[in-house]
């Protein structure tokens, strides 16, 4: 049996030489690096991916043609382009199919990995209107500011051990969003005593167990006859990892429907409510998928935004200071800051925009596919060709931005300037695709980054800035977890005490 897998790869791969070798003659393809029969350019693709292909982009310009294993892949980091592809039609408008979305998105059903038509459709209706709406975001701002009265608690009680001052904030900001999504999700935190930081980190430890690991593209995506024979057992885990998720879902769900409440306090007490309206809409599947979507885009990617945004202003001070004067100025020290107040503090919002657009915590854009053959900047398009946006490439492009590798929260500060900027800022995506919980999430991000700058004087560990550099994966996030030293501004200690 073995001897055949072996034969029956090897006829495989020398039909699939042949078949691109006789296209790519009379293809007009974009430029591309000379490319190795069966593996195509797979041998050019180093870790970080967003880094190695803004290296390619760079050399053969800013619409490229790869080939990975049996895939087609034009990666983009032209604006116009990108809007060509994304705004003007529905071309791309799909996403692919892959081994992970096969196995752990409930048969394509959450939203963010469904295919492009009927049912994405009413899959975005219900995200969009009823789930993540303007009035669903300011309904659960008392969970925002209760859980970040929980983080500045937990800050000062650290910081008034004598043993010990040092945070880690990575873990801290991941808690404190995590919490906020099942608050949000199912109405409860992971330990319903805050207090209790030892159960609370064992519930965080198992959580990111199940929901941290990516939802990417690996290896056998590239060459599908990995995937007959087992390789590396990629398939068996994943399937364990939904067996995993699943169950942990269902206990959530299962648990408010035991209850019978009708008070819709909860995304699933709401979803539970429009099932019995309409099953078909709201299915199981439909249900569960729209949890995995809140856990998964919902958490790790606020937490690193928080992480790179508290990084840049310990190596940033001045901005620091800056923006603490603001909120002084805005708020005062008589109570903590809300959701309310953060239409008040621009120069903060600057901040996490200026954040976003040097780390974006997704740098290459979700994947999105042909559905049909088409044209793009002049160049012939087979259906089925993965298309790849290098966000992190155009917030980074010198001929798009002053000083791109700059933290300069001010180049946010005109209003009619930053309207002006269009494509060149994409960090939750673009077009009928583009991320829908963004707004939630920026305001769990200025409220966390609000409260921490308000509270607390912040200082590095050791005298060397912090280290900036980016780790690998699909969420740009920092190789060096970040550590800092706070202790509570004199003038706040009272307020503080009394969380």
């Amino acid at each position: 049996m073995e001897n055949l897998y072996h034969y029956l790869g090897i006829i495989f791969f020398i039909l699939l030489t042949i078949k691109l070798l006789a296209r790519n003659k009379t293809q007009n393809l974009p430029p591309s690096p000379f490319s190795l029969p069966i593996i195509g350019h797979l041998h050019l693709i180093k870790n970080p991916l967003y880094q190695s292909l803004a290296a390619l982009l760079s050399k053969y310009g800013p619409v490229l043609y790869l080939r990975l294993g049996c895939r087609d892949v034009l990666v983009l980091s032209s604006p116009a382009v990108v809007e060509e592809c994304l705004t003007n039609n529905d071309i791309f408008a799909n996403r692919p199919r892959t081994m992970a979305g096969d196995l752990l998105t409930y048969n394509y059903s959450a939203f963010v990995w469904a295919p492009y038509g009927p049912l994405w459709r009413n899959l975005r209706r219900l995200s969009v209107v009823e789930v993540l709406s303007s009035d669903s975001v300011q309904k659960f701002s008392s969970i925002r500011e209760d859980e970040v009265a929980n983080f500045v608690r937990r800050l000062f009680e650290v910081s008034a051990r004598k043993d010990t001052q040092k945070q880690d904030m990575k873990y801290l900001f991941c808690l404190l969003v995590t919490n906020v999504m099942l608050q949000i999700v199912a109405g409860k935190r992971g330990v319903e005593d805050p207090r209790d930081t030892e159960s609370e980190k064992t519930f965080f430890r198992e959580f990111k167990d199940i929901f941290f690991p990516s939802l990417g593209t690996n290896i056998c995506d590239f060459f599908p006859v990995l995937r007959w024979i087992g390789f590396l057992g990629i398939e068996k885990n994943m399937k364990e990892l939904h067996r995993t998720r699943d169950e942990y879902i269902q206990n959530l769900v299962d648990g408010i429907r035991l209850k019978k409440t009708k008070k819709d306090s909860s995304l699933i007490e709401k979803l539970l409510s429009l099932q019995e309206e309409d099953p078909d809409l709201c299915s199981n599947e439909v249900i569960k998928g729209m949890i995995l979507m809140m856990f998964i885009a919902g958490t790790e990617s606020t937490a690193v935004t928080m992480e790179w945004a508290m990084s840049l202003l310990l190596n940033h001070p001045e901005t620091l200071h800056k923006a603490r004067a603001e909120i002084d100025s805005q708020i005062g020290h008589d109570r903590l800051l809300t959701d309310s107040d953060l239409s008040k503090l621009p120069y903060l919002r600057c901040i996490v925009k200026e954040t976003l657009r040097l780390y974006p915590p997704a740098p290459i854009l979700l994947p999105h596919c042909s559905s049909e053959d088409c044209v793009v900047d002049g160049y012939e398009i087979t259906k089925g060709t993965l298309l790849l946006v290098n966000a992190w490439a155009i917030h980074r492009d010198p001929g798009l931005w002053e000083e791109p590798t700059e933290f300069k929260p001010e180049r946010f500060d005109n209003r009619t300037l930053e309207d002006t900027k269009g494509l060149k800022y994409l960090p939750f995506g673009l077009g009928k695709r583009a991320c829908p919980g963004n707004t939630m999430g920026l305001r769990l991000v200025l409220l966390a980054l609000g409260a921490a700058i308000m509270c607390f004087e912040w200082e590095k560990v050791g005298s060397d800035k912090v280290d900036m550099t980016p780790g690998g994966g699909i969420i740009i996030s920092k190789a060096k977890l970040l550590e800092a030293l706070c202790r509570p501004r004199p003038d706040l200690v009272k307020l503080i005490s009394q969380i």
